[in-house]
C-alpha cells in the first residue's frame, strides 16, 4: 500500500493511548489491612517534583483507602507478576486478602505506611497531593516520596538495569511483554562514529 492509499475510519471518543504500564498499586487502611488494586491508568505527570498519577473508580475498595490514608505505592509488573496483576484487578479486597491469595510479600518502605510489593522490581512511594474528579475515574496526583529497586537488577557498574526486569505493558485488554530495544533517547540526532 502506498502512502496516498492509506484510509482511516472515524470512531467515537475513546481511550486508545496504548500501550500503558501495567501496575499494581498497594495501599493500607487505618486498621492496618493492606490491599492491592490493578491500575491501567497510571503515568508520569511531572519530573521536578517527581509526580505520578493513578486513576481509580470511586466505587473500588482501594479508592477510599487511598483517599483517606493520603498515600499509595505504585509497583511495576513483570512477566512473573502478570497473573497476580490480573487477579488483583478482578477480585475485591473487600472479600479477599490479595497479598495472601497471590502469595505476595508486603515490603515496608521508609516513606509510607502503605507497603510495597516485595516481588516487584520497582516500588514508587507516593503522597496524594490532589484528587481530581473526572467522570468514571478520579485521578490521584501523587508526589513521589521515594523509590526502592530490587538489587538483583543492578549491573556491575551499580546502574539499575530496568530493561532486564521483564516489565509488562497493557494494551486494550491484553498484557504484553516488552520487546526489543529500538533506540535510546536522542539516537535520531546522535552523530555517527
Amino acid at each position: 500500500m502506498q502512502k496516498n492509499e492509506i484510509t482511516k475510519e472515524n470512531w467515537k471518543p475513546g481511550n486508545m493511548l496504548y500501550p500503558v504500564p501495567a501496575v499494581m498499586v498497594s495501599c493500607k487502611n487505618g486498621e492496618d489491612k493492606a490491599n492491592i488494586i490493578t491500575v491501567a491508568w497510571a503515568g508520569t505527570v511531572c519530573s521536578d517534583p517527581a509526580m505520578v498519577s493513578i486513576s481509580v473508580r470511586p466505587e473500588r475498595y482501594s479508592y477510599a483507602i487511598i483517599r483517606d490514608s493520603g498515600e499509595f505505592v505504585v509497583n511495576l509488573v513483570t512477566e512473573d507478576l502478570v497473573r497476580a496483576c490480573d487477579w488483583c484487578g478482578v477480585r475485591s479486597g473487600r472479600d479477599v486478602d490479595k497479598f495472601q491469595e497471590m502469595q505476595l510479600t508486603e515490603y515496608a518502605g521508609e516513606w509510607t505506611k502503605a507497603p510495597a510489593i516485595a516481588e516487584s522490581p520497582v516500588n514508587i512511594y507516593c503522597k496524594v497531593k490532589d484528587v481530581i474528579a473526572l467522570g468514571s475515574h478520579d485521578m490521584f496526583l501523587g508526589e513521589v516520596l521515594g523509590v526502592s529497586v530490587d538489587t538483583r537488577f543492578m549491573d556491575e557498574k551499580g546502574k539499575f538495569d530496568l530493561a532486564s526486569t521483564g516489565l509488562v505493558a497493557y494494551s486494550h485488554g491484553e498484557y504484553f511483554a516488552l520487546g526489543e530495544k529500538l533506540g535510546k533517547f536522542g539516537y535520531s540526532v546522535q552523530k555517527k562514529k
